[in-house]
Formats: C-alpha cells, structure tokens, sequence
C-alpha cells in the first residue's frame, strides 16, 4: 500500500483530508502527525480513528519527526500543519513566525536526511497576495507576492522553503495556495464564527450575531472540495510549480451572512464589533484557478446553498440541536 503523511492532522482543514482519503481511496494507508500539546483534539479524527494512524510528534522538534519519517517512509506527504489564525498572529507573531517556519525547515531537512523520495504537496495560502486592486482580480500566480500580516509572511516563507528543496535537491515539490474556504471545524474564520452564532440564537443563548468588516469580497469553496484538490494536485500537478485553488462563487462576507439567515429561517440581527476588525485587512481574494483546472481537469462540486447547509448541520450537530 502506499503510504500517506498528513501533517497537522487533527487540525480542521487536514482531518477532513484524512476523511477523503479513507473514504475515496482505501487503497492508501493513512497516517499523521499531531503534536501532544495542539490545540486542535483526536474529535476530529472520530468517524475515522481506526483507519488512520496518528503519530504524537511536535515538527519544531527535528529528532520528533525524523524519528516518524523513518517509521512511516510515506509516498506522499501534505504539509498542513501550521498556526493559521490570522486574528492571533497580531498578539502572538513571533509564536506564529517560530512554528511554521520551524516545523517546515525540520519536515524537509528531515526527508533530506533520511533520503526518503515523496511527492510533498505544500499547502499554502492566498494570504501571501496580500492587498490587490480590482485591475489584479482574479488573481494568477504570477501576481505579485506583498503579505500584510505576520501569518502571511510565515506562509510564504514555508513556501520558499518547499521550493528551495525542489530547486537544490530535486524533492517533488508541489505548492497550491488556497482561497477562503468554508470548514465547519475552523471556529476562527468567519463563515463558521457566523455559523455558531445563529445556531446559538436558534437555541435562545444569544440574541444576536456580531461581526468584523462585511465588506470585504471572497470567492468560497467548501473544505470537502478543498481537500479533494489536495489529493488531484499529488496526482496530477508539475513538481515545482505553484497553483491557485479556490471556488467559484465570488460575494462580499455580508452577503454570505445574509444566505446563512436565510438558510436558518430566522430573524437574526447583527452588529459590528470593533474588536472583531483587523489592523488590515485582506480582500479582493478573487483567484483565477485556470492553471490548475486546465492541469488537472478538476472543478468545485458542492453549490454554496450546499455548503451553507452542511456548515450548519455539522454545528448544530455539534451543538446538540435539531432545528
């Protein structure tokens, strides 16, 4: 069987990764790596705990996963694992620059070392565009790298890094950045902040939602056709090159709060919270995701009608409640 190395594992986007893969490939045998301290719990791995193997392992700590890496020898690793809380690296950058860097410098050097031969899809981010203008939209991969905040910067380092080792020792090397996707299990991001929130009113614990800047515009993917992709990029992609990856319906996040109300069927009011702003804030992330299309032949497969419902059924799920 050919083995499968998933770091960050039990975080949101990587376990539903995991669940992909058990489901849609069983020919694989699936393992990951979770640090004994994360944040993130073995909850999100439950439907599939029996078929995977989670490795406990903290990628700051080199003799940590090289010890895994010579265990596992993977055919493919997916390098996920990262602090990715955009609103948490404006109190904590150097905690934020120190993980990923460090955690990624280590998973390669690690491969160098053992001499290991895997196809490594990074998976990056939009973040590392930073702010475009209109005539930028939709963005290609060859517009110009500028990252705002601190994350995006340890983002696009990670990237450098991935790319380094495809240039110096010929590691096959694939770098996706993805856009804003919907992820029941990130509480962070605001389509799934938004999301407990109704569910909280539906339940009569609170009386009404408050938000961040609603002005600014997306284009969303559900995390199911996220992590699809990743796997289509292993399989299909060029070594070396970098692809955009996003969905294909383009709103401001106002209007996706107003199709979350409309979805729950109730009348919920919402103000905004000072707090909730960024110092800056990224938008216009309109990506043009041709290159990989045209590549790999894939597209979206869930509507955002679909995944509004799925996000709030799995919180309501969640939450104990049958609206």
């Amino acid at each position: 069987m050919k083995r499968v190395l998933i770091t960050g594992i039990t975080g949101s986007g990587a376990s539903y990764l995991a669940e992909y893969l058990v489901k849609f490939h069983p020919e694989l045998d699936v393992h990951g790596v979770a640090r004994w301290h994360s944040t993130a719990t073995n909850k999100n791995l439950e439907d599939i705990k029996d078929q995977v193997t989670v490795h406990e392992c903290d990628l700051t700590d080199f003799s940590a996963i090289l010890s895994v890496l010579r265990d596992v020898r993977p055919d493919y690793v997916f390098h996920l694992a990262a602090h990715a809380n955009v609103h948490a690296c404006f109190k904590n950058p150097l905690s934020v620059l120190n993980n990923n860097i460090n955690n990624t410098i280590n998973l390669f050097e690690a491969i160098k070392f053992l001499e290991l031969d895997p196809i490594i899809q990074f998976c990056g981010t939009s973040e590392v565009y930073g702010l475009v203008t209109e005539k930028d939209v939709p963005i290609t991969e060859d517009q110009a790298l500028d990252p705002v905040n601190i994350y995006a910067v340890s983002k696009l380092t990670q990237e450098k890094i991935a790319m380094s080792y495809y240039h110096c020792y010929g590691m096959k090397v694939i770098v996706t950045r993805m856009f804003t996707y919907i992820n029941p299990r990130r509480a962070d991001i605001f389509s799934t902040a938004f999301t407990r929130q109704v569910v909280d009113i539906e339940m009569g614990k609170k009386e009404k939602i408050v938000h961040g800047n609603l002005d600014s515009v997306r284009t969303l993917i559900d995390v199911r056709d996220a992590m699809e992709s990743y796997w289509v990029a292993s399989q299909r992609c060029e070594y070396g090159e970098v692809y955009n990856i996003g969905g294909t319906t383009t709103m401001t996040v106002g209007d996706f709060l107003e199709i979350l109300k409309d979805t729950s069927h109730m009348d919920i009011k919402s103000e905004q919270d000072p707090a909730l702003l960024r110092p800056k804030d990224v938008t216009l992330q309109i990506p043009d995701i041709s290159k990989f299309s045209e590549r790999t032949g894939w597209s979206p497969k869930w509507t955002m009608r679909e995944s509004v419902q799925f996000l709030l059924d799995t919180i309501r799920k969640e939450k104990g409640w049958q609206a």
